[in-house]
């Protein structure tokens, strides 16, 4: 006699049901503060990140020292001290500024749409790294064409649904990773926090992403 096995619920749960989860958990965030690692192959960078839904982002760096990326959604800027300079472009559609930053409902909503998703192994908790004691939950998600900005993505999901870590690899396979500490929900982040002039010394530059519309 064959005898069923009742496995736990969270095994039964589908990685696409999971991430649905987690889509959830920051469509219930109105705006939040973290602490922010981007390393690539070539530097690491860190600083405080804020962020205002629907698509207002803010990241005051430690290192470059000084440097500042604002989005209101409409527009994006950073300054860049050690030359002196803003780059601002004039987003093409409400919310293109916080693309690289996933970290939101929007962006979770994108992946959704153009991702892939599954387990990286399994649906059981592991390390976040070796030799790590946190515990996180690892999504994988392969793009589902070539149009997107990163190949392959790996969100390190932790206990309260919160992302702790986007490990991505872009088109033209370099390797970026986000790390995401601190994180607090719904301190109260006023709108002209997203205000933002550069320095009257700055030289301004326009349009250095994309061309804009109109």
């Amino acid at each position: 006699m064959v005898v069923p096995i009742l496995l736990p619920a969270q095994e039964l749960l589908t990685a696409p049901a999971f991430f649905d989860q987690v889509a959830n958990r920051y469509g219930s965030i109105q705006n939040y503060t973290a602490s922010l690692t981007i390393t690539t192959e070539e530097s690491t960078s860190r600083g405080m990140v804020s962020f205002l839904s629907p698509s207002r982002l803010r990241i005051d760096f430690e290192e470059p020292e000084g440097q500042i990326l604002v989005s209101d959604g409409v527009d994006l800027q950073v300054y860049i001290p050690r030359f002196n300079v803003v780059l601002s472009q004039e987003l093409r559609s409400r919310g293109d500024g916080d693309g690289a930053m996933i970290a939101n409902e929007r962006g979770l909503v994108l992946l959704r749409q153009n991702y892939s998703i599954a387990y990286l192994d399994s649906p059981a908790p592991v390390p976040l790294e070796e030799g790590s004691n946190e515990m996180v939950v690892k999504l994988r998600l392969n793009w589902r064409n070539n149009t997107e900005g990163y190949r392959q993505l790996v969100l390190s999901i932790s206990e309260d649904l919160l992302i702790r870590r986007i490990s991505g690899v872009t088109a033209n396979y370099r390797e970026v990773q986000f790390d995401f500490r601190n994180m607090e929900i719904n301190p109260g982040i006023p709108e002209s926090r997203f205000e933002y002039r550069g320095p009257s010394s700055a030289n301004t530059f326009y349009g250095f992403l994309f061309e804009g519309e109109g």
